[in-house]
This record gives structure tokens, sequence and C-alpha cells, in this order.
């Protein structure tokens, strides 16, 4: 298997392909042939890690708020607790750690897999109780429930919709 074959992206083979007649015509397909050869050169020699790392970060994670508490969960595969690191510091709730090679010795030619170090920061409400910070990892996933204060509970309040009255004469 060509791992060629296996980039989202194969620009290459168009510049391969013979020019036209209705090509050498048109200033808009030469501008865009050569818009596309200029990012093709820009982004050849970076690492696809690098390039897609950033996008909607890693890992990803799930935030639900309820009245009493919010639960973070971050999927982690291929990592143990021991790889990951859980910090809470006025409101600020930090999961980092590092995802390592399995093999440092194997080859690889083409990954789209993630490899590295990474943090994931979310600011959750200051009125929370510290003290009852539970974090759980089963299966490659963490789990962070943090419960809120006594005093933040008792403070919410649900007000209920009423429905509106219409005006005027029913039909």
């Amino acid at each position: 298997m060509n791992v060629r074959d296996l980039v989202p992206w194969a620009r290459g083979d168009r510049e391969r392909s013979p020019t036209t007649r209705s090509d050498s015509i048109s200033p808009v397909v030469s501008l865009h042939r050569e818009m596309n050869r200029l990012f093709d050169d820009v982004f050849r020699g970076f690492d696809d890690s690098r390039l897609f790392a950033g996008r909607g970060g890693w890992p990803s994670i799930d935030v639900e708020e309820t009245e009493k508490e919010y639960r973070v969960t971050a999927e982690l595969p291929g990592l143990e607790e021991r790889d990951v690191e859980v910090l809470l510091q006025d409101g600020l709730l930090s999961v980092r750690g590092e995802k390592k090679l399995e093999s440092e010795n194997r080859s690889r030619t083409y990954s789209e897999r993630f490899y590295g170090r990474f943090e994931r920061q979310i600011t959750l409400d200051r009125d929370i109780d510290e003290n009852a910070v539970n974090a759980t990892f089963k299966n490659g996933v963490l789990t962070v429930t943090v419960p809120k204060s006594t005093s933040a509970v008792e403070r919410s309040k649900r007000i209920p919709i009423n429905a509106a009255k219409t005006q005027g004469k029913s039909h």
C-alpha cells in the first residue's frame, strides 16, 4: 500500500496532469493552480500532528453543570492514570499530561495519532467545594466531579415560566 493514498489531500497528482488548452486560456484556473501549488509548498515540510493538534483541542472534553455539581469528562485513549495530572485552583480546573510513543525504535511512515504534552483548562464557578472534588479514570476516560458549595446551591433559585396570556377575543 502506498502511504500517499492515506493522506487526505493529494494535490501532487494534479501537478502531474497534462495542461489542457482550456487551462491556459482561463486566468481563474491558472490562479487556482498557483494558489494550490503555493499552499502545497508551504505545508509540505510540516508534520501532520503539528498542523491539526490545535484544532478543537486535545483531549476532547464534555462539561456538564447541574444544580449541585460540575462534571468534566475527558477522553484520553492510550493513557493510564499515572500519565495524567488534575489540578484545581481558584475555580480553574486543569487536566494535563503526556502521551508517549509506545516504541522509540519503531519507524513511522505516516501517523494521525497524537503524541506529546497536553493541557486543557476549564473555568468553573468559584463557589465550589474544593475539598470534595473527585476524579476517576477508567478505560481511557477521566471523569472529574466538582461539587458546588452549599451556599451556591442555596443561592440558585428556579424561576417558573408562565404562559403568556393572549389579549383580545378568541374566535
